[in-house]
Formats: structure tokens, C-alpha cells, sequence
């Protein structure tokens, strides 16, 4: 029980630290800007802000790579090294833009190593090492006569239980093998991104399932597996469906419109879901920190009041969010592999 207690302080400690290190970065009397906070750690950015204390700030820098489009050239450094002609935007969340010769602001083409593009290449070198330890255990043993243990057969069977309750029952035993490497692929990396997410300190913290972007991305990927190999029966469904001539031809194709529509409609519920529910996980977990630190400026009767609230909302925040990550990779995963069954319609039939 005493080990429990340590982690849980430890745990609390490491997230709390920083953010207190942000109240007081403007010194005693300044209030606390919850909003401004929030807003800063859901964003992206080209450094990794660690703390602030008293002015100054703990930080590493990522590599910036512009193309100027006044000269063409493209330019390596750093968020505190940015040339004169570059300039970090607050109209448009602090992207950096060039300012021309003729006062004119554009966007140059900008292929920098930002906080979430590094999150990402640390997740992917995590499921690389896991995966990796995992394949090692299976080549100097014989699966078939010996069972793994410990943290290799737990990965198995969370492996098993998406691949055969999920993925193959969602998509038919015809078709599921073609797809079943992207879907578990997407359910691991999702899953990781949102672990790692919830740790308040490097190498985690960064909100990569929460941007917009990335679920964008994932949602792309599913939406061509889906229209780009699907069978003529889930085109003829779409065009030609099976219902009276006067919905589907006559005066006007309504059915085909809907169907048609229905086609961009399902990735932007896939992007929609996990970028919403993982951004708004992140931002009450942050203002719940923000809270104990607004309670000792308010007095130490609020202090102790809103403290004592907010400790335990963090942690059951918290403990909501593991359950939220793993739901999060497992419905997108679900969905996915459903609507990939959907353009095969002979399993259906079948």
C-alpha cells in the first residue's frame, strides 16, 4: 500500500511541478492566465517548453527548415536563431510566416521538426523496441508448445483479441488479411500517442492524437483503403442501389447523392471522434491543474478547498483518460475495419 501511495505522489508531483513553474513565471502578483495555458500545451510548437521559473525557461530546442520564398533558399536553425525575414505569427497560433518585400505576410514552406513530429518519432521508435523484444521472444521459442509469459503475452493477447474479434469479424475471413497489418498498425500507434500523451513531462505530454492534423491523416488513410479496393458491389450500392426508380434515377439521383456524400461523411466522423475526445481529455486534466494553483492565489481558505477538489478530479481524470486512450484506438480501429466490410458486400450477402 505504502509503494501505491509513493506512485501516486510521485505521479502528481511530476505533473504539478511544471505547471507551477508556469504560475510563477511572471513573478508574484500576476494572474493566472488558465486559458493561455491550455491553449499553449494543446498547440504545436517549435521547441519543447519542460518548465519556467522566475523568467526563465527550460526548453529544447527543434530544428526549424524553411524555404524563404523571397530567395528560394532553405534555412536550418532553431526557434531562438529564426532569420529577420521569418517571423513567428500570433494571428495564426504561432506558425512561422515570411514578411516580403512588399509588407505582404506568406507561408513559406515549412518542413520543421515540431513537438508533435517528435512525439511521433518517439512512439514509433516505442512500438519498434516493443515489437521488436516481442518477435526475439518468439524466434528462440516454439509457439506451438509454449505459451508466452509477462509482458509478451500480454501483447499477445491484445494482438489476438483485435485481430480476430475485431478485425476479422468486422471485415469476413475472405478479405480481413489485406487490411489486417494497416488496422493494428493504426490501433498500436493510436494507443501509444494517447499513453504517452498522458505523461506531463518529456519525453511525453504532447498532444499528437488531440491535433486535428494527425487525425486527419489516419482518417485519410482508412478512407482510401476503403474506396480504392473496395469490390463493384459497394460501387453499384452507392450509384445504383436497390430501391425504387424514382429515389435512385427519376426526377433527381437522391439516393446516389446521399450515398455519395456518405463516402466523405464516415472518415470525417473517424477524424472528428478521436481529435475531440482526446483535445478535450488534455484540456480538463490541464485546468484541473490550473485550479490548485488559482486557489492559493484566491487565499488559503480557497486554497485548501479548491486543492483538496482538484487533486481528487485529477485523479480520476487521469484514471479516466487510460481508459479513454485504449477506447479511443479501439473504436477508430472498429470503425474503420467496419466500414472496410461495408465496400466488400458479398461477405455480407454471404
Amino acid at each position: 500500500m505504502k509503494k501505491i501511495k509513493t506512485i501516486i505522489l510521485l505521479m502528481m508531483a511530476a505533473l504539478l511541478l511544471p505547471k507551477a513553474a508556469m504560475a510563477s513565471e511572471g513573478g508574484e502578483g500576476e494572474e493566472l492566465d488558465i486559458p493561455e495555458i491550455v491553449l499553449e500545451h494543446l498547440a504545436d510548437s517549435y521547441e519543447w517548453h519542460i518548465a519556467s521559473y522566475q523568467g526563465s525557461h527550460l526548453s529544447i530546442p527543434l530544428p526549424i527548415i524553411v524555404r524563404s520564398e523571397n530567395t528560394g533558399e532553405w534555412h536550418f536553425c532553431t526557434a531562438h536563431s529564426l532569420p529577420a525575414p521569418f517571423f513567428f505569427s500570433e494571428e495564426h497560433h504561432g506558425k512561422i510566416y515570411e514578411r516580403m518585400a512588399d509588407g505582404s505576410e506568406v507561408r513559406p514552406i515549412d518542413l520543421s521538426i515540431t513537438k508533435s513530429v517528435l512525439q511521433i518519432w518517439i512512439v514509433v521508435v516505442v512500438l519498434i523496441v516493443v515489437f521488436l523484444s516481442c518477435a526475439r521472444w518468439y524466434k528462440k521459442h516454439d509457439a506451438m508448445r509454449e505459451a508466452p509469459k509477462g509482458f509478451v503475452g500480454a501483447m499477445e493477447m491484445i494482438v489476438m483479441t483485435i485481430h480476430d474479434d475485431l478485425i476479422k469479424s468486422s471485415i469476413g475471413e475472405k478479405h480481413y488479411r489485406p487490411y489486417a497489418p494497416y488496422l493494428l498498425t493504426v490501433f498500436f500507434f493510436i494507443l501509444t500517442c494517447n499513453l504517452i500523451g498522458l505523461i506531463p513531462i518529456f519525453p511525453g505530454g504532447a498532444n499528437v492524437t488531440g491535433n486535428i492534423n494527425i487525425t486527419f491523416f489516419l482518417a485519410l488513410c482508412t478512407m482510401l483503403a476503403i474506396n480504392i479496393f473496395a469490390n463493384k458491389e459497394y460501387w453499384k450500392e452507392i450509384f445504383w442501389p436497390e430501391v425504387p426508380l424514382f429515389l435512385k434515377a427519376y426526377p433527381a439521383p437522391i439516393m446516389p447523392v446521399i450515398e455519395l456524400f456518405g463516402v466523405f461523411t464516415k472518415p470525417f466522423a473517424l477524424m472528428i471522434r478521436l481529435f475531440a475526445n482526446m483535445m478535450a481529455g488534455h484540456a480538463v486534466i490541464l485546468s484541473f491543474t490550473c485550479v490548485i494553483f488559482l486557489g492559493w492565489s484566491m487565499g488559503v481558505g480557497f486554497g485548501l478547498g479548491l486543492n483538496t477538489f482538484s487533486i481528487i478530479m485529477l485523479l480520476f481524470m487521469n484514471a479516466l483518460e487510460l481508459l479513454v486512450a485504449f477506447v479511443q484506438a479501439y473504436v477508430f480501429t472498429m470503425l474503420s475495419a467496419v466500414f472496410i466490410g461495408l465496400a466488400h458486400q458479398d461477405h455480407h450477402a454471404e
